[in-house]
Formats: structure tokens, C-alpha cells, sequence
């Protein structure tokens, strides 16, 4: 476990991703202080690029208990670190590709990255079943 400071960079990365997506939405769709009174009635109004920021922001939550009981589990089964942190990175480069896809309205290409992204924390998860 003498690369555990990259897991937990992995881990944080994963779970500010989706701030960053709210972020993008507020912007995009001109979010006021006076909306944060109720910025979730805010977001569900918006449209366009905003919509679809918001949209990849709940994916981002969505998938993220996958992934982070996919990386604990092989750091509590002892997996190879570097299986690890490749496995995470690419998790983290696919979301990130997901999320561009989104804001982008590239249908086709953020299933494909969302089905990456998915792949990422399941293998990793195999992986740990065959450690038994």
C-alpha cells in the first residue's frame, strides 16, 4: 500500500467531478444568488447546455458508488496497486470524456464513454473476486 496517496487523489478526483458539472450548469444557465433559494427547481428549468450539464452531474453521482466500493475493495483485498491506479485513471479519463460528450451533444460517443467509464470499476471489482 505504498501508493495509497494516488487512490485517494483518484478517489477526490472522482468525487468533485461532479461539482464541476454543477458549476458548468449554474453558469450556463445564468444562476443567480437569488436561486440558491431552491437551485434544483433552478437546474430542472434549464435548458440547452445547461440541462445537459446538470444532466452529467447526476450521472457523475450515479456511477460514483461503483467506483468507490470497486477501489476500496481492492485496496482492503491488497490488489495490485498499479492494477489499481490504472484501472481509476481510466475511470476518471472516461468520465471526463463522458462529461465533454454531453456538453457537447455527442450522443452516440458519451454512451460509448459512459460504457468505458462503467467497464472501469466492474474489472476492477472482478479482478478482486479472483483474489479470493
Amino acid at each position: 500500500m505504498q501508493s495509497i496517496s494516488g487512490v485517494i487523489y483518484l478517489i477526490l478526483t472522482a468525487c468533485l467531478l461532479p461539482y464541476a458539472f454543477a458549476f458548468i450548469a449554474k453558469a450556463a444557465g445564468g444562476f443567480k444568488f437569488k436561486d440558491n433559494q431552491n437551485p434544483r427547481e433552478f437546474l430542472a428549468k434549464t435548458t440547452g447546455l445547461a440541462a445537459r450539464a446538470n444532466a452529467a452531474q447526476q450521472n457523475s453521482f450515479e456511477s460514483l458508488p461503483l467506483f468507490l466500493a470497486s477501489v476500496l475493495m481492492a485496496e482492503y483485498m491488497v490488489m495490485n496497486q498499479a492494477m489499481i491506479m490504472t484501472l481509476g485513471i481510466a475511470y476518471i479519463v472516461f468520465r471526463v470524456l463522458y462529461g465533454i460528450c454531453y456538453l457537447a451533444n455527442w450522443a452516440t460517443l458519451r454512451s460509448i464513454m459512459w460504457f468505458f467509464s462503467m467497464v472501469c470499476p466492474i474489472l476492477l471489482l472482478i479482478f478482486t473476486i479472483r483474489l479470493l
